[in-house]
């Protein structure tokens, strides 16, 4: 297609919204944007935007190139079919639009979808877009006591006494291991329940060199093994407020628990030649060819790029996915277990539905929310791959269904066991806390040990970073 046509119609796309012909003409407001490309929200559309999930980010370089593809095929054309009265407008960060764009258009969403771990203190408070929404879930008749537990909890933990959003799915955290290289060395497949002592014994097995080709028996990104930690882990101590000025905020990772975890991982790290890089590319691990990483623990959206489903793949990338993955079997098995005999994974990273205090369209929103989670609505998500945040034996059959790719692997992993789930959050306010500093700066940089590199990051990095972002005018 000639490239001038491509992105005029891409602009009509965007401009342009089907208006039934018996219908009045409504009042619409257009959103300047970075891309320079039209686009509008009318006062009688309900407006779904979504950020912080990135197979929704995904675009075509054709006609229908705004980014709206993934979504639809997710849950968009469902939710569209079971509301049919309701004219949905739907959008993605960045592409062509960003909450600052919306803010300063004078738009605010009926709908977020967003990751309430990091981004209510960051954007959606900031923002006035949450508000508890305890009353009007009841109202609907929304149960957070049928959802995943460990997801409700960590939406809870953010929400300042009360509940911001509704948790929708789970990009769950999974160990991807090549069954080729297990195979070639005669080292048996992981198990559900695997312990980190039985993994890191078969990482030091399959972290060895054959010719000229070396081989990495494991990879854990060390960021989100503490940030979802499995051990239900808080860093903050309670105060005697919701919201404690920044000079209250007191954090505490020095424990005998926070040392035992940290200690943990720290020896994959040390097995020679098994250096961490990424876990962001399973089939090669940032090494110059592909098939030569036993183990990593990534996520269910990686998952399905991996196995080769068109939706999660960026469009262009297909062939080079296609020719690295002749190099690889994939398997799946639950992240390893801190003790013998335990079921807990990653805490939740989820995506949960707001509703802005603001919105118009509340009653309207609550109701498609309260069909987002339904057994009809999660059955749809779990059919694409997205682990569901309600848990029925319908909606775990399904798992998978509509992506042709999965089909020929073992997905049993990802419902097993339990999301670890936080406690003890009552009085605290989150901060996005540099934890990174743990690993990547003063144990993999500096060459630190477990105790300096928590001590060093709770005495140095964390209260200098609180402080920073304080006088910033920032409270995360």
């Amino acid at each position: 297609m000639n490239k001038v046509r491509g992105i005029a119609l891409l602009a009509l796309a965007l401009s342009v919204t089907a208006v039934p012909a018996n219908a009045s003409a409504a009042a619409c407001t257009n959103v300047s944007n970075k891309y320079n490309l039209p686009f509008s929200v009318c006062d009688d559309e309900l407006f779904i935007f979504a950020a912080n999930y990135k197979p929704f980010e995904a675009t075509v370089e054709n006609e229908q190139a705004a980014a709206t593809r993934v979504f639809d095929e997710l849950i968009g054309n469902k939710l569209r079919a079971e509301f049919p009265d309701v004219k949905i407008k739907y959008a993605t960060w960045d592409y062509p639009i960003r909450y600052e764009d919306l803010k300063a258009a004078g738009v605010t969403p009926d709908i977020i979808i967003e990751d309430p771990k990091n981004r209510i203190d960051r954007d959606l408070e900031p923002l006035g877009w949450v508000g508890d929404l305890t009353a009007d879930l009841e109202k609907a008749g929304i149960d957070l006591s049928t959802l995943n537990k460990a997801s409700v909890e960590l939406t809870k933990s953010r929400s300042d006494g009360g509940i911001y959003g509704v948790p929708l799915f789970i990009d769950e955290h999974v160990l991807l291991y090549n069954k080729k290289i297990f195979d070639k060395f005669r080292v048996a497949h992981p198990k559900l329940g695997m312990t980190y002592d039985e993994a890191f014994k078969k990482a030091k097995q399959l972290t060895r060199d054959d010719g000229l080709d070396h081989y990495k028996g494991y990879m854990q990104h060390p960021d989100q093994y503490l940030d979802f930690n499995q051990a239900g882990l808080y860093p903050f101590l309670p105060t005697t407020s919701e919201e404690p000025a920044p000079e209250d905020v007191k954090v505490d990772i020095s424990s005998p628990e926070w040392k035992t975890y940290v200690d943990n991982l720290y020896r994959f790290l040390e097995i020679p030649r098994n250096e961490f890089t990424t876990v962001t590319d399973f089939f090669k691990g940032d090494m110059s060819q592909p098939g030569h990483l036993a183990m990593a623990v990534d996520t269910l959206s990686r998952l399905n790029m991996y196995a080769g489903s068109e939706l999660f793949i960026e469009d262009g990338d297909e062939a080079a996915f296609a020719e690295q993955a002749k190099s690889v079997e994939i398997g799946v098995s639950s992240i390893p277990q801190l003790t013998k005999g335990a079921e807990t994974t990653y805490q939740p990273n989820t995506r949960a539905a707001f509703i802005p205090p603001s919105s118009p369209k509340k009653d309207q929103a609550l109701q498609v929310v309260k069909w987002l989670v339904s057994e009809e609505g999660q059955t749809e998500l779990s059919s694409h791959g997205l682990k569901a945040v309600l848990q029925t034996d319908a909606v775990v059959q399904s798992f998978g269904k509509a992506i042709p790719e999965l089909a020929k692997i073992d997905t049993s992993a990802v419902y097993w066991g339990e999301n670890a789930a936080i406690s003890n959050y009552q009085n605290t306010e989150y901060w996005d806390l540099p934890l990174w500093s743990v690993y990547r700066q003063h144990i993999l940089r500096d060459g630190g040990t477990p105790e300096q590199a928590l001590a060093l990051s709770q005495q140095q990095d964390i209260p200098n970073y609180i402080k920073a972002q304080a006088a910033a005018g920032k409270d995360w």
